[in-house]
């Protein structure tokens, strides 16, 4: 029975802990789409390529940078690319940097794949043993445990984006890596305005499905008795 309590206790833990890491993938993977790439360079003040890209040119080469992300292309996907006069549209780093942001996005995939499996497993588990109220009550914190961590990276993005975006890079990417002129294709098709941008749309979308979650589960989660059977 002890270890019965001691397992359940673990798993509480384990759902409240994982409902914010995964809506924040969620909202990540929502975001490596074409389509947000389009709402973002349509964002008011949004500021025009000083080398001349156009916003339909934008268009035409974010569209398979952003596809080869999430597809199973080899980097010849992107390094085949060229302009009319046939300059090559990526140069030999900016490939090598699309590379290493494909295996962060395949690994985030992965991780939200492995993630909601488990979320699920626990919450069947907590349900068949009759811990269904805790579970609700697992959700309910997780959601505000979501709130709190995206208010936190808002806060960040207001005040000090710029140490934010160098620090979520030197986790993921090796140092020197990932800077580039402002004449490479890879800035003037994603500016640091398009990433500050990027970082609020998953805040938001991140806070709306916390607060859903909350909202849905505050009615449930009061006046329950929690146990632990």
């Amino acid at each position: 029975m002890k270890n019965k309590t001691v397992i359940i206790r673990v798993l509480v833990v384990i759902v409240t802990v994982l409902i914010p890491v995964v809506i924040l993938m969620v909202s990540v993977r929502l975001l490596i789409t074409p389509t947000f790439v389009h709402l973002a360079y349509r964002l008011p003040g949004f500021p025009d390529d000083p080398y001349g890209f156009t916003f339909d040119d934008r268009i035409r080469w974010s569209q398979p940078s952003i596809n080869y992300l999430v597809n199973n292309e080899e980097i010849a996907f992107l390094s085949e690319l060229s302009f009319e006069d046939g300059v090559p549209i990526f140069n030999a780093r900016e490939l090598s940097h699309m590379v290493d942001v494909k295996e962060v996005v395949t690994g985030l995939r992965v991780a939200l794949a492995v993630a909601v499996i488990i979320l699920l497993i626990s919450s069947v588990i907590a349900i068949r043993t009759n811990n269904k109220p805790l579970l609700i009550q697992s959700y309910h914190m997780g959601g505000w445990a979501t709130i709190g961590l995206i208010v936190a990276i808002l806060l960040f993005v207001a005040f000090n984006f710029d140490n934010l975006f160098n620090w979520f890079h030197q986790i993921f990417f090796e140092s020197g890596t990932w800077q580039f002129y402002t004449s490479d294709t890879l800035i003037r098709l994603f500016p640091m305005r398009f990433w500050r941008d990027a970082f609020i749309f998953v805040g938001l979308l991140s806070m709306i499905m916390g607060v859903g979650l909350t909202l849905l589960t505050r009615n449930k989660n009061s006046g329950t008795t929690h146990r632990i059977d």
